[in-house]
């Protein structure tokens, strides 16, 4: 009889079950009326809802509309609920170094913002604006207008989910460009464009994550490209736009792919596995690991270089201007040691479902950073995950859901000391 005390992770396992349920059911009814297996009919909708992109599908281009665009408002429904639950629930949680923006929607840069729900309506409003602006700048490029609406949804919920089996390289090389642009504004924070309507404007570039994340891609294109042209593989603008948009899509875990990169040698084969590790922005569309952890950690590590050289100094971990404190460290580290742990586990199940080491391990990664596609001719750019036993999708079914929801908070509801709280 006695009423469950309020707490945010309460809040958090109550709402986002029951959503996450609802809608893959639904999905899963959709698919299941037109594609076979339950098993794969689940993969793909949890693959929707956690915008991972990766797909049991194939012939998407004989698929109903109305299911291919099911999958587009699957993805964009997941996208703006992962921003929700990256400003509201997760700093409360202490999740991962999240509670050092406990206070960025209400404290930043010196401005006061409105409460809370006012600033979900306002990023209610700027994710829906972006989706359209993006719907009409494809369609401006030659797409049409039904391919243009849910490649918009999959592109600013950075999804990865493509009317066609070739993905963009089914399309003009423009449409790239196009991509490129809301991909990188899907993956920044939006609590910096709730700002900038607010009047500051210059909250995005004073961000430590925007300045860091775009400096990340443009130096890796720049090695992508260089790699390209010198090995005669693609020729000038091209070998540079196929760089900008593989590396922009892996990055911020969209997974859209214009080229098979498998094709570009193994320095880039082994690149791009670890660029899908980084992830974009906190409180943005995009998944993986997030570039502010990186931050922290290289931080945290510049910090005990500075105090080995110098033993009787006082040196502090800084982010963004602002001292670190030690349970933020202390959280990202646990973060890191679950995120690895995670991984391996799940290479090392679904290598006892009969998997190669190369598809458990890029499985395993891709799934847990959602990330899409994965490596080798099966799970790469070119392929899907149809061809996987039942019990490799339900691993990497679980795995979507722990990698999306941040790993710590999905364990912490899962123990015994929770739910006895």
């Amino acid at each position: 009889g006695q009423r469950r005390p309020y707490h945010p992770a309460n809040v958090f396992a109550h709402h986002w079950g029951v959503v996450c349920i609802a809608i893959i059911r639904g999905a899963a009814v959709c698919i299941w009326g037109n594609r076979g297996p339950l098993c794969g009919c689940f993969f793909e909708a949890m693959s929707g809802l956690t915008t991972t992109g990766s797909t049991v599908l194939s012939g998407l281009e004989t698929l109903p509309k109305g299911l291919l665009l099911w999958r587009g408002i699957l993805q964009w429904l997941g996208g703006i609920g992962i921003i929700v639950v990256a400003m509201v629930f997760l700093p409360e949680l202490r999740v991962g170094g999240m509670q050092i923006f406990k206070a960025e929607a209400f404290d930043t840069l010196g401005k006061i913002l409105p409460r809370a729900t006012t600033i979900s309506i306002q990023i209610s409003f700027i994710y829906v604006s972006i989706t359209m602006a993006c719907i009409v700048a494809y369609f401006s490029v030659g797409m049409s207008a039904f391919d243009a609406t849910v490649h918009a949804m999959t592109t600013v919920a950075t999804g990865g989910f493509s009317n066609y089996d070739a993905s963009f390289a089914a399309f003009p090389a423009a449409v790239e460009y196009v991509a490129v642009v809301f991909m990188i504004l899907a993956a920044l924070p939006f609590v910096r464009y709730v700002q900038l309507l607010n009047g500051n404007q210059t909250a995005v570039f004073k961000d430590a994550q925007v300045r860091s994340f775009l400096t990340v891609i443009f130096v890796l294109v720049v090695i992508t490209a260089l790699i390209l042209l010198s090995f005669g593989q693609l020729e000038n603008e091209t070998a540079v736009r196929k760089a900008l948009f593989n590396i922009t899509s892996i990055i911020s875990g969209t997974g859209y792919a214009s080229s098979d990169y498998m094709q570009w040698g193994s320095f880039l084969v082994t690149l791009f596995f670890f660029i899908g590790l980084i992830g974009g922005c906190a409180g943005s569309t995009a998944c993986s690991v997030k570039i502010f952890r990186y931050q922290l950690v290289f931080a945290s590590v510049k910090t005990q270089l500075m105090k080995i050289k110098s033993p009787n100094g006082v040196f502090v971990p800084q982010y963004d201007g602002r001292a670190i404190d030690d349970e933020v460290l202390s959280s990202v580290m646990s973060f890191f040691t679950f995120f690895l742990a995670t991984l391996g586990a799940v290479a090392v199940l679904l290598g006892m479902t009969g998997l190669d080491f190369i598809t458990s391990l890029s499985a395993a990664a891709s799934a847990l950073a959602n990330i899409g596609p994965g490596l080798g001719p099966e799970i790469g750019p070119t392929g899907n995950f149809s061809g996987l036993n039942d019990t490799a999708k339900w691993i990497l079914s679980a795995a979507m859901l722990i990698g999306r929801l941040e790993l710590l908070a999905v364990y912490a509801i899962l123990t015994v000391q929770f739910w006895r709280a």
